[in-house]
């Protein structure tokens, strides 16, 4: 098509007037319109071409660009509207400048497999954003019709209030958390103040003739704290390392899937009441067509709710068996634990960490790896 507006363009006849500058061209209307057209389409001219024997026509007479052309080099003389007629009757098709002889030329080259590649990525991100910005102004809507009272949103009335119990019990775990990481420092720091106090006292019981036996005495009662204390602290952090597991990782994994039903709730409202609306307005060849595809995106977003809440139930139940089942066995542990530690009595002390598999690291022990603690 580009190859017929330019040949017609290139064979339309140029009047030159005697001062040597080019009259006004004849109007022509479908010329006009082909040239928008091509405009539109946004051809490609890398190249250059100027076809002036008609669309279609032959090879022959083909000027390579890289050549200038002379009438006086062929003998043709009678001024430039001579040239301009030797040239449209042996049809030459390729001209350089008018100063040289030869004409830019300008020929359309077809978009490659790399175009079109370009383009079809392209669409497709334009879908997405185009999609992302529907949904997100229909989910701002319908949020906005929530917070001041004016739309309506799905309730599950028991789903919700075993939501909120977990939100809260999670807060409640984190305080015990928060507590038992202090627990945890603050006995770190009587061992190493029994330790150095145990230390002194011995030292000063080889300095002090008089008083060896009491220092004595006291030093190895600081030995013996120490030892219980260190027993202690290694029950204390399992059970705060627990706790933290819990907290962080499993109790934070089913509040990420009851976000993704909030946010799947908030899809599925707004897309109800956009069908609500349609159903309400009026039935013609239009609103039909959209009327079908509104019922289809509210069957698809009400699919991935029910879904999502299927999921949420099946995760709280879960949840709610574990946490009984990990507390339970910490729980055990930590009063075993304070209250052989506080009663003096070691050898509680140490059953109970043998009871729930606990070993204690030595003073300066590299942490074991993850496969270790399996």
């Amino acid at each position: 098509m580009t190859d017929g507006i330019l040949g017609k363009a290139a064979t339309m006849e140029i009047p030159i007037h005697g001062n040597g500058e080019a009259g006004q061209l004849p109007e022509d209307d479908g010329l006009e319109q082909d040239l928008q057209q091509v405009m539109v389409s946004g051809p490609n001219l890398n190249e250059t071409s100027i076809v002036s024997g008609g669309y279609g026509g032959s090879g022959d007479g083909l000027i390579p660009t890289g050549k200038s052309f002379s009438c006086a080099g062929r003998g043709v003389g009678g001024g430039p509207q001579r040239c301009l007629m030797y040239l449209r009757e042996t049809g030459v098709r390729e001209l350089g400048p008018l100063g040289s002889g030869r004409h830019p030329s300008h020929s359309a080259t077809p978009a490659g497999p790399g175009d079109e590649v370009a383009r079809g990525i392209a669409g497709e991100k334009f879908d997405i954003v185009k999609k992302w910005g529907i949904n997100t102004y229909k989910c701002t809507k319908q949020l906005l019709s929530e917070r001041f009272g004016r739309g309506s949103r799905t309730v599950d009335l028991e789903l919700e209030l075993q939501i909120e119990l977990l939100r809260e019990t999670k807060r409640k775990y984190e305080s015990v958390l928060q507590l038992g990481r202090a627990l945890t420092a603050h006995l770190y720091s009587l061992l190493q103040t029994q330790h150095a106090l145990g230390d002194a006292f011995a030292d000063l019981s080889q300095k002090s003739p008089e008083l060896q036996e009491e220092f004595g005495y006291n030093a190895e009662t600081q030995k013996l704290l120490c030892k219980n204390g260190e027993t202690l602290l290694g029950a204390v952090n399992f059970f705060v390392s627990s706790i933290n597991t819990l907290v962080t990782k499993t109790m934070e994994d089913t509040l990420m899937t009851v976000k993704q039903y909030e946010a799947a709730r908030l899809e599925y409202d707004a897309y109800r009441t956009d069908l609500e609306e349609l159903s309400l307005g009026p039935r013609d060849a239009g609103t039909r067509g959209r009327l079908e595809s509104a019922q289809a995106t509210f069957q698809a977003h009400r699919d991935k709710y029910e879904k999502l809440r299927g999921d949420v139930a099946i995760k709280l139940k879960f949840l709610e068996e574990n946490k009984i089942k990990v507390m339970h066995k910490q729980l055990l542990l930590f009063h075993n634990a304070v209250s052989a530690y506080f009663a003096g009595n070691q050898k509680q002390l140490e059953q109970t960490l043998q009871q729930f598999n606990i070993k204690l690291r030595p003073p300066g022990a590299e942490k074991p790896s993850w496969l270790e603690e399996q």
